[in-house]
């Protein structure tokens, strides 16, 4: 039976659970390879200017990703039993986590999840920034074009109350919807698979917006790095051949 990437990474800690030791848990290797590392931005501080200002990627990027990293790596360190899970087979497998830093791993590992899908999800402002080919297609099938896909986007971005994502999802029928999390809640962890996500903590657009996140959830499309998110949707549809491409 054909397995999909989806289906390996569920299998995972759901062992944990049944008390039986998943074949990627090898504790003698704990040491060397179940630390979290911040990824480095695939760009400048400044190359999303003026969209996103240079001291504001700076902040994000080295503090803030780096306190959920080593956040999330001070949990895991307590469970060598776990052994060396990604960090989506932690979140698709919160309720398999023990206890006592089940919290810890869905805050800093959505944190260090969602920011390193964020920077991948960028690149230096574009003209006439829009997808194309099967993803375009997908999303006009979808919410009938591409507009509207970006109005529902950012209505769900600026209601949001607080702080959290908003986020372009792919049910496991490889059907897409808007939806939104609080805090650093991953889709991953209702099973949904995220193509695209926008940060609107305050962290991410206060120093250039202040408190028109409006403005700033509007102006971010200028730095879609929308062939990274077609990447995205043709790996789910080469995963499930019966899906729209």
């Amino acid at each position: 039976m054909r397995c999909n990437r989806r289906q390996v990474l569920l299998g995972g800690l759901a062992f944990v659970a049944l008390g039986v030791k998943p074949a990627w848990a090898d504790t003698q290797q704990v040491e060397l390879t179940a630390r979290f590392t911040v990824p480095p931005l695939p760009y400048a501080y400044d190359a999303l200017e003026p969209v996103i200002d240079r001291r504001t990627m700076m902040f994000h990027h080295d503090k803030h990703h780096t306190a959920y990293v080593n956040a999330l790596n001070a949990a895991i360190a307590k469970h060598p039993e776990l052994g060396t899970p990604s960090v989506e087979q932690l979140l698709q497998n919160l309720a398999a986590i023990p206890a006592d830093i089940r919290t810890a791993v869905r805050n800093h590992g959505g944190g260090h999840y969602n920011h390193s899908l964020f920077w991948e999800s960028m690149r230096p402002p574009q003209p006439n920034n829009r997808p194309t080919g099967a993803l375009e297609k997908a999303l006009t099938a979808h919410f009938g074009d591409f507009s509207s896909f970006q109005e529902a986007f950012i209505q769900a971005g600026a209601q949001l109350f607080g702080s959290g994502w908003v986020w372009l999802v792919a049910d496991k029928t490889g059907r897409l919807q808007v939806m939104t999390t609080p805090n650093q809640d991953s889709p991953l962890s209702v099973g949904l698979t995220p193509l695209l996500g926008n940060d609107v903590w305050e962290h991410a657009y206060y120093l250039s917006y202040q408190n028109r996140r409006l403005d700033y959830l509007k102006a971010w499309w200028q730095v879609v790095n929308w062939p990274v998110v077609a990447q995205r949707y043709a790996l789910l549809t080469a995963d499930q051949p019966s899906l729209p491409s």
